[in-house]
């Protein structure tokens, strides 16, 4: 009796060890094929990756976040234009300083209309961080966004439209994709994927890297956790930038202490999304400041850009 209950509490601790789902299953939105990807650790033995997303983003005139909702009635609305374009004029190019002196990887989301609109705020912003990888956002983030009801047919026109035009601008063919305002739909991931997109940040159920089985080769997500991005904290549960300071390294934090008390533990990745009406604030900039010197602190933490995340991952089945 005593051997029967040690082999089946054996047996119970091989299957609570074993990686969860190593087989092929249903993604949950778009039905297709997913497989997680089971990464022992990342470069230099770090076993969490953390890649910040700065958003580039146009929005136009009564368009965008409102950060006083009682004001947005009003013509014109003094306010809410300031605060968006606050964000534009100098919080853009207060973020890239930062992370240019603090040496730490960045990404940029780009809106593809922003290099046209904003000329001087783009030269400056790709002048600090001149190496950042550039992940698609669509056309901008308010009037023009994926044709979700017209058919995977127009959304890859739409794509193609948006990697066409950030490439005349910027002389990079973008192989990442974040759909506009967070809007895509089942169909949308497929389409990417036809368009030449090699990862997305549309994926945000996960600590880990996976695969949709997509054609003419698989997608990578990324994953994007809704939970750590600062705009949605900010605006819609009003958090502050040191609260967003405490989120993050509480998030990280712990990823790392699981990491270290088992080191046979798979690593993990969190890619964090960032707004310039947020963190381009001085204080908000002072709050990631605090954020990224704790991380560069931690031994088993990867400050690095997404493309990186894509290049280190295991070869795509």
């Amino acid at each position: 009796m005593r051997l029967f209950a040690l082999l089946a509490l054996c047996a119970a601790c091989l299957v609570l060890s074993a990686p969860a789902r190593s087989e092929n299953y249903e993604d949950w939105i778009t039905g297709l094929p997913r497989r997680d990807l089971h990464v022992q650790s990342w470069p230099e033995q770090k076993k969490v990756a953390v890649s910040f997303v700065l958003y580039v983003e146009v929005w136009g005139h009564d368009q965008g976040p409102n950060f006083r909702s009682d004001m947005g009635g009003r013509k014109p609305d003094i306010v809410d234009e300031a605060f968006r374009q606050y964000a534009i004029n100098w919080g853009l190019p207060r973020t890239a300083r930062l992370f240019q002196d603090m040496g730490v990887p960045l990404s940029l989301a780009l809106n593809a209309q922003f290099p046209l609109q904003q000329p001087g705020v783009w030269k400056k912003l790709r002048s600090a961080v001149p190496h950042a990888p550039i992940v698609a956002h669509g056309m901008n983030n308010s009037t023009d966004l994926l044709p979700l009801s017209q058919g995977p047919e127009a959304q890859r026109a739409y794509i193609r439209q948006t990697l066409d035009l950030i490439e005349m601008e910027t002389g990079i063919r973008s192989i990442g994709w974040s759909s506009p305002s967070v809007y895509p739909n089942a169909e949308t991931f497929a389409a990417t994927a036809a368009e030449g997109i090699r990862y997305s940040l549309d994926g945000m159920d996960s600590d880990i890297l996976s695969t949709l089985e997509t054609k003419p080769t698989s997608l990578l997500l990324i994953p994007y956790p809704p939970t750590v991005v600062d705009m949605g904290q900010y605006l819609s549960r009003f958090k502050e930038a040191a609260d967003l300071e405490r989120l993050w390294i509480d998030y990280v934090g712990e990823l790392v202490r699981e990491a270290k008390a088992d080191p046979t533990r798979e690593a993990t990745v969190v890619a964090i999304g960032i707004h310039p009406f947020v963190v381009g604030t001085p204080a908000g900039a002072a709050a990631l400041r605090r954020v990224l010197q704790a991380f560069q602190k931690e031994d088993l933490v990867w400050l690095t850009d997404v493309e990186a995340i894509l290049r280190a991952s295991p070869s795509q089945p």
